[in-house]
């Protein structure tokens, strides 16, 4: 499974942005995908996941009724919403399938690249 993710970019505080992750290969063998982020000199966090099967979103606090997740299963593309940014959102997002064990941990089969989210204040 290949993951190419998309849609980072610098946008003000308050503003929204939404970043994409495109699924390739063996792409029947995920079942959950999630979003982490990684901000500089910090370890990489949860940010959200989805079951792809069910539609099941799950979020860490932060972006609670902020960000949302969903999926386009034909398009076996997974997007993240992120509306009312915040400086501390700055980040680089990473895109994650499959994951070992529980889908908040850092322990998946397959990652994207990364795309940097930059929130000016």
């Amino acid at each position: 499974v290949q993951l190419q993710a998309s849609g980072g970019g610098l946008v003000q505080a308050g503003g929204s942005l939404r970043v994409s992750c495109a699924a390739s290969g063996r792409t029947f063998r995920t079942n959950v995908m999630g979003w982490f982020r990684q901000a500089p000199g910090k370890e990489r966090e949860f940010v959200a996941a989805i079951s792809l099967n069910y539609g099941s979103t799950y979020y860490a606090d932060s972006g609670k009724g902020r960000f949302t997740i969903s999926r386009d299963n034909a398009k076996n593309t997974v997007y993240l919403q992120m509306n009312s940014l915040k400086p501390e959102d700055t980040a680089v997002y990473y895109c994650a399938a499959d994951p070992v064990g529980n889908f908040y941990s850092s322990v998946y089969r397959y990652w994207g690249q990364g795309t940097l989210v930059t929130v000016s204040s």
